[in-house]
């Protein structure tokens, strides 16, 4: 009874954030192939998503395919990606991850979570990414940002991206799973920040823990938590 309920709540969320941010992706990258999802999503590690898509057009308008950046130099992806952050890191891998596509799977990207995870600069929370961006497939993307928003609208109580990725799964939707990350993420970045969220403006208000007292609460215990920490450190 309890995770039906949990689940009919999250239902309810997603729905009021579809109505609001709609289920089109607003960065480039996430519209494209999966090729494209792959180099973009590397890229967008610790960046800015407009930085991440001013890379990602720049490095694929000039090497489109998993062939012509293997071959590509060093010299030249590294000028290419260099609005992202870490750009000299970043292009050493990208090199890396087309030859291994080259070499392994004929050009193309592979479609399991298992193959991805063993390419250079892919983690789970970008295997998922081009999961659900390149593919079309059920998976969930979770990162610092959807693991935040996730906890305070009380869908879930974790203490990592790793566990809320697991919560989520059991209690989301099947209609739902491929916009969890798209829907958090934008909900994050235009209403639900971490500091001083607009709540008030927020579809979710009626549903989310945070909207009802939970933020006051929250802030009480912060700062009880900080009164205990200062005392113990007399």
């Amino acid at each position: 009874m309890a995770g039906d309920l949990r689940t009919e709540r999250a239902g309810k969320i997603m729905d009021a954030l579809v109505a609001v941010y709609g289920v089109r992706p607003w960065n480039w990258h996430t519209r494209q192939p999966p090729f494209h999802v792959l180099v973009g999503t590397i890229l967008s590690q610790r960046t800015r998503d407009e930085k991440t898509d001013l890379a990602a057009r720049a490095v694929l308008e000039r090497f489109p395919d998993p062939a012509s950046l293997a071959a590509a130099s060093l010299e030249t992806v590294e000028a290419l990606v260099r609005p992202a952050n870490f750009y000299r890191t970043k292009a050493r891998r990208l090199r890396e991850a087309a030859a291994i596509l080259c070499r392994r799977y004929g050009g193309r990207v592979p479609e399991s979570l298992e193959e991805l995870t063993a390419l250079p600069g892919v983690g789970r929370k970008t295997a998922n990414c081009v999961l659900v961006y390149g593919f079309g497939k059920a998976a969930l993307p979770v990162d610092v940002h959807v693991h935040r928003i996730a906890n305070r609208l009380g869908l879930v109580r974790t203490r990592t991206p790793e566990e809320t990725e697991r919560e989520l799964w059991e209690i989301v939707p099947d209609r739902h799973r491929l916009l969890v990350n798209e829907l958090l993420v934008k909900h994050g970045q235009t209403l639900c920040g971490p500091r001083n969220p607009r709540c008030v403006e927020c579809p979710v208000n009626a549903l989310c823990s945070a909207g009802s007292g939970g933020l006051k609460d929250e802030g009480r215990a912060q700062e009880a938590r900080r009164g205990r920490n200062g005392r113990d450190s007399l």
